[in-house]
Protein backbone atom coordinates (compact mmCIF):
# COMPACT_ATOMS: atom_id res chain seq x y z
CA UNK A 1 0.00 0.00 0.00
CA UNK A 2 1.28 3.48 -0.81
CA UNK A 3 2.43 5.82 1.97
CA UNK A 4 0.41 9.05 1.74
CA UNK A 5 3.26 11.01 3.34
CA UNK A 6 5.54 10.31 0.38
CA UNK A 7 5.48 11.71 -3.11
CA UNK A 8 5.01 8.95 -5.73
CA UNK A 9 8.53 9.35 -7.16
CA UNK A 10 10.24 8.97 -3.81
CA UNK A 11 7.89 6.16 -2.85
CA UNK A 12 9.01 4.23 -5.95
CA UNK A 13 12.67 4.81 -5.11
CA UNK A 14 12.27 3.69 -1.50
CA UNK A 15 10.47 0.55 -2.65
CA UNK A 16 13.33 -0.16 -5.04
CA UNK A 17 15.91 0.29 -2.27
CA UNK A 18 13.94 -2.05 -0.07
CA UNK A 19 13.66 -4.67 -2.81
CA UNK A 20 17.40 -4.58 -3.45
CA UNK A 21 18.17 -5.07 0.23
CA UNK A 22 15.49 -7.72 0.64
CA UNK A 23 16.31 -9.82 -2.42
CA UNK A 24 19.98 -9.02 -3.11
CA UNK A 25 21.08 -8.07 0.39
CA UNK A 26 22.94 -5.01 -0.86
CA UNK A 27 22.47 -1.72 -2.70
CA UNK A 28 24.56 1.35 -3.50
CA UNK A 29 23.97 4.87 -4.68
CA UNK A 30 24.85 3.96 -8.28
CA UNK A 31 21.97 1.44 -8.39
CA UNK A 32 19.49 4.19 -7.57
CA UNK A 33 21.04 6.72 -9.95
CA UNK A 34 21.07 4.34 -12.91
CA UNK A 35 17.57 3.02 -12.26
CA UNK A 36 15.84 6.39 -11.90
CA UNK A 37 18.20 8.85 -13.56
CA UNK A 38 18.49 11.03 -10.46
CA UNK A 39 21.42 13.06 -9.17
CA UNK A 40 23.88 11.84 -6.56
CA UNK A 41 22.63 14.36 -3.95
CA UNK A 42 19.05 13.17 -4.49
CA UNK A 43 20.18 9.55 -4.08
CA UNK A 44 21.82 10.51 -0.79
CA UNK A 45 18.54 12.06 0.39
CA UNK A 46 16.67 8.87 -0.58
CA UNK A 47 19.11 6.69 1.36
CA UNK A 48 18.77 8.92 4.40
CA UNK A 49 14.96 8.79 4.15
CA UNK A 50 15.05 5.01 3.82
CA UNK A 51 17.37 4.53 6.80
CA UNK A 52 15.10 6.71 8.95
CA UNK A 53 12.04 4.65 8.06
CA UNK A 54 13.36 1.08 8.07
CA UNK A 55 13.18 -0.92 11.28
CA UNK A 56 16.14 -2.23 13.24
CA UNK A 57 18.49 -3.83 12.46
CA UNK A 58 19.19 -1.20 9.83
CA UNK A 59 21.46 -1.81 6.81
CA UNK A 60 25.10 -0.94 7.41
CA UNK A 61 27.48 0.74 4.98
CA UNK A 62 30.46 -1.37 3.93
CA UNK A 63 33.34 0.95 3.00
CA UNK A 64 35.25 -1.81 1.25
CA UNK A 65 32.40 -2.92 -1.02
CA UNK A 66 31.02 0.64 -1.13
CA UNK A 67 27.41 -0.40 -0.62
CA UNK A 68 24.82 -0.86 2.09
CA UNK A 69 24.42 -4.43 3.33
CA UNK A 70 21.23 -5.85 4.82
CA UNK A 71 21.38 -7.57 8.18
CA UNK A 72 20.43 -11.26 8.24
CA UNK A 73 17.29 -10.23 10.15
CA UNK A 74 16.37 -7.42 7.75
CA UNK A 75 12.62 -6.79 7.87
CA UNK A 76 12.22 -4.02 5.34
CA UNK A 77 9.49 -1.45 4.88
CA UNK A 78 5.92 -2.68 5.48
CA UNK A 79 4.52 -0.83 2.45
CA UNK A 80 7.16 -2.36 0.15
CA UNK A 81 6.72 -5.97 1.23
CA UNK A 82 4.51 -7.10 -1.65
CA UNK A 83 5.86 -4.77 -4.32
CA UNK A 84 7.62 -6.33 -7.26
CA UNK A 85 9.44 -9.55 -8.01
CA UNK A 86 13.03 -10.59 -7.32
CA UNK A 87 13.63 -11.66 -10.94
CA UNK A 88 15.23 -8.45 -12.17
CA UNK A 89 16.94 -7.66 -8.87
CA UNK A 90 19.01 -10.83 -8.61
CA UNK A 91 20.46 -10.67 -12.12
CA UNK A 92 24.22 -10.75 -12.15
CA UNK A 93 26.07 -7.91 -13.88
CA UNK A 94 27.88 -10.60 -15.87
CA UNK A 95 26.19 -11.32 -19.20
CA UNK A 96 25.98 -15.06 -18.48
CA UNK A 97 25.08 -14.77 -14.81
CA UNK A 98 21.30 -14.94 -15.19
CA UNK A 99 18.96 -16.62 -17.62
CA UNK A 100 15.31 -15.76 -18.12
CA UNK A 101 12.74 -17.56 -20.23
CA UNK A 102 10.75 -15.15 -22.39
CA UNK A 103 7.12 -14.62 -21.52
CA UNK A 104 4.48 -14.79 -24.24
CA UNK A 105 3.65 -11.36 -25.62
CA UNK A 106 -0.13 -11.26 -25.49
CA UNK A 107 -1.08 -7.81 -26.64
CA UNK A 108 -3.89 -6.41 -28.70
CA UNK A 109 -4.20 -3.01 -30.39
CA UNK A 110 -5.02 -0.30 -27.84
CA UNK A 111 -8.09 0.77 -29.81
CA UNK A 112 -9.60 -2.70 -29.34
CA UNK A 113 -9.28 -2.32 -25.58
CA UNK A 114 -10.72 1.19 -25.78
CA UNK A 115 -13.80 -0.02 -27.64
CA UNK A 116 -14.41 -2.80 -25.12
CA UNK A 117 -13.79 -0.56 -22.13
CA UNK A 118 -16.12 2.15 -23.40
CA UNK A 119 -18.83 -0.42 -24.10
CA UNK A 120 -18.62 -1.48 -20.46
CA UNK A 121 -18.66 2.10 -19.20
CA UNK A 122 -21.66 3.06 -21.34
CA UNK A 123 -23.45 -0.28 -20.91
CA UNK A 124 -23.71 -0.92 -24.61
CA UNK A 125 -23.47 -3.99 -26.78
CA UNK A 126 -20.74 -4.11 -29.41
CA UNK A 127 -20.20 -6.01 -32.64
CA UNK A 128 -16.92 -7.89 -32.88
CA UNK A 129 -15.22 -10.49 -35.06
CA UNK A 130 -13.86 -13.13 -32.71
CA UNK A 131 -11.61 -16.11 -33.41
CA UNK A 132 -12.79 -19.21 -31.56
CA UNK A 133 -10.12 -21.69 -30.50
CA UNK A 134 -12.67 -24.53 -30.35
CA UNK A 135 -13.74 -24.14 -34.00
CA UNK A 136 -10.89 -22.10 -35.42
CA UNK A 137 -13.42 -19.88 -37.14
CA UNK A 138 -13.70 -16.12 -37.07
CA UNK A 139 -17.25 -15.32 -36.11
CA UNK A 140 -19.08 -12.03 -36.24
CA UNK A 141 -21.19 -11.54 -33.11
CA UNK A 142 -22.73 -9.04 -30.75
CA UNK A 143 -21.63 -9.10 -27.12
CA UNK A 144 -22.34 -6.99 -24.06
CA UNK A 145 -19.05 -6.62 -22.15
CA UNK A 146 -19.47 -6.31 -18.40
CA UNK A 147 -16.16 -6.85 -16.62
CA UNK A 148 -12.45 -7.35 -17.15
CA UNK A 149 -10.49 -10.07 -15.36
CA UNK A 150 -6.99 -11.53 -15.46
CA UNK A 151 -5.85 -15.09 -14.89
CA UNK A 152 -2.36 -13.82 -14.13
CA UNK A 153 -1.19 -14.38 -17.69
CA UNK A 154 -3.93 -13.08 -19.97
CA UNK A 155 -6.61 -10.43 -19.85
CA UNK A 156 -10.21 -11.57 -20.25
CA UNK A 157 -13.44 -9.69 -20.79
CA UNK A 158 -16.61 -11.15 -19.32
CA UNK A 159 -19.48 -10.56 -21.73
CA UNK A 160 -22.98 -11.69 -22.57
CA UNK A 161 -23.06 -13.44 -25.94
CA UNK A 162 -26.25 -12.70 -27.86
CA UNK A 163 -25.36 -15.50 -30.28
CA UNK A 164 -24.84 -18.19 -27.62
CA UNK A 165 -27.31 -16.68 -25.15
CA UNK A 166 -24.95 -17.07 -22.20
CA UNK A 167 -22.18 -15.33 -20.30
CA UNK A 168 -18.73 -16.12 -21.69
CA UNK A 169 -15.07 -15.21 -21.32
CA UNK A 170 -13.47 -13.52 -24.32
CA UNK A 171 -9.81 -12.71 -24.89
CA UNK A 172 -9.42 -9.17 -26.24
CA UNK A 173 -6.33 -10.33 -28.13
CA UNK A 174 -8.58 -12.60 -30.26
CA UNK A 175 -10.87 -9.74 -31.24
CA UNK A 176 -10.05 -8.84 -34.83
CA UNK A 177 -8.87 -5.26 -35.35
CA UNK A 178 -11.02 -5.33 -38.49
CA UNK A 179 -14.20 -5.67 -36.44
CA UNK A 180 -16.88 -3.08 -37.12
CA UNK A 181 -17.08 -2.19 -33.39
CA UNK A 182 -20.61 -0.96 -34.00
CA UNK A 183 -22.40 -0.18 -30.77
CA UNK A 184 -26.06 -0.17 -29.80
CA UNK A 185 -28.21 -0.14 -26.66
CA UNK A 186 -28.50 -3.57 -25.09
CA UNK A 187 -32.26 -3.28 -25.31
CA UNK A 188 -33.12 -5.99 -22.80
CA UNK A 189 -32.52 -7.02 -19.22
CA UNK A 190 -29.59 -9.42 -19.21
CA UNK A 191 -29.62 -12.50 -16.98
CA UNK A 192 -27.53 -12.32 -13.83
CA UNK A 193 -23.99 -13.58 -14.31
CA UNK A 194 -24.07 -16.03 -11.42
CA UNK A 195 -20.60 -17.44 -12.13
CA UNK A 196 -19.11 -13.96 -11.90
CA UNK A 197 -21.01 -12.98 -8.77
CA UNK A 198 -20.31 -16.17 -6.85
CA UNK A 199 -17.03 -16.54 -4.98
CA UNK A 200 -15.61 -20.01 -4.43
CA UNK A 201 -12.91 -21.01 -1.97
CA UNK A 202 -9.87 -22.73 -3.44
CA UNK A 203 -8.02 -24.93 -0.95
CA UNK A 204 -4.73 -26.43 -2.06
CA UNK A 205 -2.36 -28.86 -0.39
CA UNK A 206 0.79 -30.75 -1.45
CA UNK A 207 0.05 -33.82 -3.57
CA UNK A 208 -0.90 -36.79 -1.42
CA UNK A 209 1.64 -39.11 -3.06
CA UNK A 210 4.64 -36.98 -2.07
CA UNK A 211 6.94 -37.85 0.81
CA UNK A 212 6.93 -35.71 3.94
CA UNK A 213 10.19 -34.09 2.83
CA UNK A 214 8.75 -33.32 -0.61
CA UNK A 215 5.58 -31.89 0.93
CA UNK A 216 7.67 -29.63 3.15
CA UNK A 217 9.58 -28.43 0.08
CA UNK A 218 6.31 -27.72 -1.78
CA UNK A 219 5.01 -25.69 1.17
CA UNK A 220 8.14 -23.56 1.06
CA UNK A 221 7.97 -23.18 -2.72
CA UNK A 222 4.36 -22.00 -2.72
CA UNK A 223 4.52 -19.88 0.42
CA UNK A 224 2.28 -21.94 2.70
CA UNK A 225 1.75 -20.33 6.09
CA UNK A 226 -0.69 -23.02 7.24
CA UNK A 227 -1.35 -26.65 6.32
CA UNK A 228 -3.60 -25.55 3.46
CA UNK A 229 -3.22 -22.72 0.97
CA UNK A 230 -6.63 -21.04 0.78
CA UNK A 231 -8.00 -18.14 -1.27
CA UNK A 232 -11.20 -17.05 -3.00
CA UNK A 233 -11.84 -16.54 -6.72
CA UNK A 234 -14.88 -15.89 -8.87
CA UNK A 235 -16.39 -19.11 -10.09
CA UNK A 236 -15.97 -17.96 -13.69
CA UNK A 237 -12.18 -17.95 -13.12
CA UNK A 238 -12.01 -21.31 -11.35
CA UNK A 239 -11.00 -23.13 -14.53
CA UNK A 240 -7.95 -20.90 -14.92
CA UNK A 241 -6.76 -21.83 -11.42
CA UNK A 242 -6.68 -25.48 -12.47
CA UNK A 243 -4.64 -24.61 -15.55
CA UNK A 244 -2.27 -22.02 -14.13
CA UNK A 245 -1.35 -24.04 -11.02
CA UNK A 246 -0.96 -27.21 -13.08
CA UNK A 247 -3.49 -29.22 -11.09
CA UNK A 248 -4.44 -32.71 -12.27
CA UNK A 249 -1.49 -32.80 -14.68
CA UNK A 250 1.62 -35.01 -14.84
CA UNK A 251 4.24 -33.58 -12.51
CA UNK A 252 1.66 -31.69 -10.41
CA UNK A 253 2.85 -30.85 -6.92
CA UNK A 254 -0.46 -29.50 -5.62
CA UNK A 255 -3.99 -30.84 -5.41
CA UNK A 256 -7.31 -29.44 -4.28
CA UNK A 257 -8.58 -30.47 -0.87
Amino acid sequence: MNDPTLKPAMFARLVYLDQCLTWRGQVNRKDLIERFGISSPQAAIDFREYLERVAEPKPKYDAVRKCYLADSKHRGLPFAYEAGSPDELVRSPASNGFSLLPSPVRQCPPFVMRHLYQAIEQRLKIEIDYVSMSSGLRQNQWVAPANFASDGERLHVRAWSFHHQEWRDYLPVRVSPDSSFSIAPIGQELPQDADWEELVEIRLRPLSGLSDEQKAAVRLEYGFTEDVLSFQVRRSLEFYIERRWGLNRPGARLERC
